[in-house]
């Protein structure tokens, strides 16, 4: 099947429910998605490049083969998105207020991504590189981190999470009191202030 090499630069599209318009396959190079709808939609195979979704719901949205390059997401919701299954080459992401509640991270090479306040309840981040990463004011609760590189990750703000140090890589990494405690229910212990 030859590879569509359609390029779509820098236009903004607006109010646009992908539902019902299917996105053409191709290349979209500093594009912004403004309040748009791509629930469930099928983004299979695009390369997306310096683009903008801002106020959009993106959630289950097909990543199949997909291409993130410098794609920013702010305002919109991205609920169970399988980022791993996104191509990993020249990977890089950036989320600001953004529900990502039960999406999947699992083995992507993600340092130095910003999460900044977002909903990353239910996230699976096992076995992914998050080193550097930053954790702006996230609400962690029930994300799972198994055998994830979290060295120099900052989650000083971040709140409910539970990291296992035995099995995760956190040197390094910020933590702030009372969040630490975090770091510890893996001990069934009970910690008073």
């Amino acid at each position: 099947m030859p590879m569509n090499t359609m390029l779509t630069e820098n236009k903004v599209f607006e109010k646009i429910s992908f539902r019902e318009n299917v996105i053409a396959k191709g290349v979209y190079e500093e594009c912004t998605f403004n309040n748009c709808n791509l629930n469930s939609a099928d983004l299979a195979g695009i390369t997306f490049r310096a683009c903008t979704f801002n106020s959009c719901d993106c959630s289950l949205v097909i990543l199949n083969n997909t291409t993130l390059q410098d794609v920013k997401f702010i305002n919109s919701k991205l609920l169970g998105l399988q980022f791993n299954q996104c191509r990993g080459f020249l990977l890089r992401l950036y989320f600001e207020n953004c529900m990502l509640k039960l999406s999947l991270f699992y083995k992507l090479k993600l340092k130095n991504t910003t999460f900044k306040n977002c909903n990353l309840q239910e996230c699976d981040f096992s076995e992914a590189d998050l080193s550097e990463a930053s954790f702006e004011n996230c609400d962690l609760l029930q994300a799972i981190f198994m055998h994830t590189n979290l060295e120099k990750a900052d989650f000083r703000s971040a709140c409910n999470y539970s990291i296992n140090p035995e099995i995760n890589r956190i040197r390094n990494a910020r933590f702030s009191i009372p969040g630490v405690t975090g770091l510890l229910n893996s001990y069934d212990i009970e910690i008073e202030w």
